[in-house]
């Protein structure tokens, strides 16, 4: 059964941006069934779609550990800059301020859009290398930045006009 599913599982894994964990994720879900399996109580009356329903949950987890997993405020201060409107000198609490917005911003952002802004600004990757990363064309990855970027300067305006 391991031979027989363990590729499509690797491809579910990896189609939902779980590229580096996928191999993991697919030897978890059979650890899982097989503990199922071995327990006591009834047996599992269909083991494939109770296979499929374990990488489900954990994919979700996932997706739900790496959203709420925020990043250092030094990070978010290079992605800030990078993203600051021309503004000379701001005073300390101004800027501490202004970081804190920008992660919580960066928060709600889509997870691929949030890692394609990172990547790009805090690690100093091109397109074509976070495409590759992502296994995603350099084109989707330009369509990433645009419309994160996008989202940000918007808010961010949106928060000084009110100010």
């Amino acid at each position: 059964m391991f031979e027989q599913h363990a590729p499509v599982l690797r491809g579910f894994f990896v189609r939902r941006g779980a590229r580096q964990d996928a191999e993991d994720l697919v030897q978890e879900t059979y650890l899982r069934l097989l503990r199922a399996h071995a327990g006591p109580g009834e047996s599992i009356a269909n083991p494939e779609a109770y296979l499929f329903t374990v990488a489900l949950n954990l994919a979700r987890e996932q997706a739900s550990r790496r959203r709420w997993a925020t990043l250092p405020i030094e990070d978010i201060e290079q992605l800030g800059q990078g993203l600051a409107s021309g503004e000379c000198v701001e005073d300390a609490a101004e800027r501490e301020q202004r970081r804190q917005r920008l992660q919580a911003l960066l928060g709600t952002l889509p997870e691929h859009t949030r890692a394609v802004l990172v990547m790009q600004y805090r690690d100093g990757l091109s397109y074509k290398q976070i495409a590759e990363r992502m296994g995603v064309s350099p084109h989707m990855v330009k369509k990433h930045v645009v419309r994160g970027l996008s989202v940000c300067r918007r808010a961010m305006g949106d928060e000084e006009a009110l100010r």
